[in-house]
């Protein structure tokens, strides 16, 4: 009953906003903000062309959070014991009918960021960007959900690090160079690390409703190491970058956001249910501030090289 009251002092304009998923945007940014500043840094920063990339990303990922609520609650994933964060579709907030009409007016909206970046780099921005809704709506819906099939942590790898940052790039470039590509690893382990975190925080009800995540098909135990291992590799590879020919030592600025990280992977080795949630929400964070101290790092190359 309680629940109940506080769903229905709930307003249909704050059950959108919930349903976006807010604090899920800077992940969607922080590949924007890395691929941009590898332009900068390779004189091929188009600022109109970044800010379509930059509203295209939030808006993908937008339109994925509208996928995820509405498919996982007619999978029947999502039920009154979820752990997560509310729900609008399972809540009775909004109906499935309406989150999927939000979810494609979310991805024409990017569409159009689209068609805009391809006016400047060719008509290939367009088969990434129709590339990256598809993976956004069949991470949970579609014929082959593979989100549920344990291929979550490969296509958030492939299409919100790699394509993300390297997109950015090419739209501003025509091209894709090295140093976009070596770029786009960390930040994109890093965004597979929130995934990671979500699947630990919900193994209990995957399993049950059949969802079977990577944390599902190996253990908790194996889903807590994979966590440790991909935060360590994506300051590894940029341990890897700053004493390379393409980077300085200013990349080594990422190390101090290391102090964010600690935390987080203590309590992913400690906490459980609910109380991941704040770990989930901090992983993102991390993964913002650990894209603008590698991008800053970047910059501070460019003007000023050691």
């Amino acid at each position: 009953m309680k629940s109940e009251n506080l769903h229905s002092s709930i307003t249909k304009k704050q059950a959108w906003i919930l349903a976006s998923r807010p604090k899920t945007l800077p992940a969607a940014a922080s590949p924007v903000i890395i691929g941009c500043a590898v332009a900068f840094v390779e004189n091929s920063f188009v600022p109109q062309v970044g800010i379509a990339a930059l509203f295209g990303s939030l808006l993908l990922q937008i339109g994925a959070n509208l996928a995820n609520d509405v498919f996982d609650y007619q999978k029947g994933t999502d039920n009154q014991n979820r752990l997560g964060p509310l729900r609008m579709t399972q809540a009775g907030l909004l109906s499935p009918k309406e989150v999927k009409t939000g979810m494609w007016i979310v991805f024409a909206l990017a569409a159009i960021c689209g068609l805009y970046m391809a006016v400047n780099s060719g008509w290939l921005i367009v088969g990434i960007g129709v590339l990256a809704i598809l993976a956004a709506i069949a991470y949970t819906g579609g014929p082959f959900p593979y989100g549920y099939k344990g291929l979550g942590e490969l296509f958030v790898f492939l299409f919100f690090g790699i394509a993300a940052v390297c997109g950015t790039y090419y739209a501003q470039a025509k091209t894709v160079s090295l140093l976009a590509l070596l770029s786009s690893i960390p930040v994109g382990l890093l965004i597979v690390a929130i995934l990671i975190v979500n699947n630990l925080r919900d193994i209990d009800g995957d399993k049950a409703s059949g969802k079977r995540t990577l944390a599902v098909r190996f253990g908790s135990t194996w889903a807590m190491q994979e966590f440790i291992v991909t935060i360590v590799l994506a300051y590894l590879v940029v341990f890897l970058i700053s004493f390379s020919h393409l980077s300085s030592y200013w990349s080594l600025l990422v190390l101090f956001s290391i102090p964010i990280a600690i935390p987080l992977v203590k309590s992913v080795l400690l906490d459980q249910g609910k109380k991941l949630n704040l770990t989930l929400a901090g992983t993102g964070k991390l993964t913002l501030i650990f894209s603008c101290l590698y991008s800053l790092g970047l910059i501070c190359t460019y003007f000023f090289p050691v």
